[in-house]
């Protein structure tokens, strides 16, 4: 594989290939940029089909942390950890521990935390071996785990969203369709429920999918059906790279705004979405929350200055719609804009 000239290559600090033969671990390491301060990024265990998705993942995931923590106004830099597998049969101890020798070596340039297919127990796993993995708060509601952090930031963003692109403050009655139900999709489906929304869904698991028809009354549509349903907002909260030029042709929502990471295919989407009249949430600004929350967790701060801060997420966004607005660029071209004002200097 070619990294230097990978199209997703970004000045990267570091790449590391980790290979554990005993194990079976294969996983890469992209850190980003530490001009802000270390790296901190989750730690993804997927079924890649080849080598070059899982090093093209990292590297826009790990690009997209650094944008996120700037934009958050976090003293953290950009990483992002992949491991090649299936998280539910591939996934041991052993292999976690590796990893967590990898991570230690790396003299804390890269700090993981939890992602899709992995959890705070595979956290507490990887610290047997590492001093840098975070997310694991004993006693806590919910272990340390920044799902429910990551959720409520991107309710406060949706709301943002809405108001700004639809002219609502009320969000009882709003359609949205939500792809992807796993931790944080069905917390951010809970915020919804609550506010009188009537939600659609759709995930590649099935106990994914009963969980959030059974507790909030969702309605079921299958994968490929999620992006012709008629509704106000589409929220993106599985893989990135679902907004392309087809799915965008299909949509009927006029917001975009979702967890998920790199949901642009291109960044050039960006653009396409604004000439579509539809508003785009970028997507490392509205899920920040999960970051903030860890950085709250390694740092101290009072449960009310971390709800304050992923608050924040709203009139950040705010921001970047009123001056996409008045330049003419599109939301992911001004966010871009501030957060490399950031991390740059």
């Amino acid at each position: 594989m070619s990294v230097f000239s990978h199209l997703e290559f970004d000045n990267h600090e570091k790449v590391v290939f980790v290979e554990d033969e005993q194990s079976g671990l294969k996983a890469i390491i992209a850190v980003h940029n530490t001009n802000l301060g270390p790296s901190l990024g989750g730690c993804r265990m997927w079924p890649y089909e080849s080598d070059e998705e899982a090093l093209t993942d990292v590297l826009r995931l790990s690009r997209g942390m650094t944008y996120k923590s700037a934009i958050a106004g976090l003293p953290l830099g950009g990483g992002k950890c992949v491991i090649i597998g299936d998280h539910r049969k591939d996934k041991t101890p052993e292999l976690l521990r590796a990893l967590g020798r990898a991570i230690e070596g790396l003299s804390g340039a890269y700090i993981t935390a939890e992602d899709s297919g992995t959890s705070v127990a595979d956290m507490v796993t990887i610290g047997e071996c590492t001093q840098y993995a975070s997310g694991v708060v004993k006693g806590s509601e919910h272990g340390g785990d920044p799902s429910p952090s990551t959720a409520y930031g991107v309710f406060i963003g949706l709301k943002a969203a809405v108001k700004h692109k639809l002219r609502r403050t009320d969000l009882r009655g709003l359609k949205v369709a939500v792809q992807g139900v796993g931790n944080v999709g069905f917390h951010l489906c809970k915020y919804l429920q609550a506010e009188g929304v009537e939600l659609t869904v759709t995930d590649i698991f099935p106990a994914n999918v009963e969980r959030v028809v059974t507790e909030l009354g969702a309605k079921f549509v299958a994968h490929e059906d999620i992006y012709t349903v008629d509704v106000d907002v589409f929220a993106p909260c599985a893989m990135g790279g679902v907004i392309n030029e087809e799915t965008l042709s299909q949509l009927k929502a006029k917001v975009i705004a979702g967890a998920a990471n790199n949901q642009l295919a291109r960044s050039e989407i960006s653009q396409l979405i604004l000439s579509n009249d539809i508003l785009y949430a970028p997507d490392y600004v509205i899920n920040a929350g999960g970051i903030i929350d860890i950085a709250y967790q390694r740092n101290g701060g009072g449960t009310d200055d971390l709800k304050a801060h992923i608050e924040s997420i709203g009139t950040i966004l705010t921001s970047i719609f009123e001056r996409a607005d008045k330049t003419g660029y599109s939301t992911e071209i001004v966010a871009n804009q501030i957060a490399q004002e950031r991390f740059k200097n």
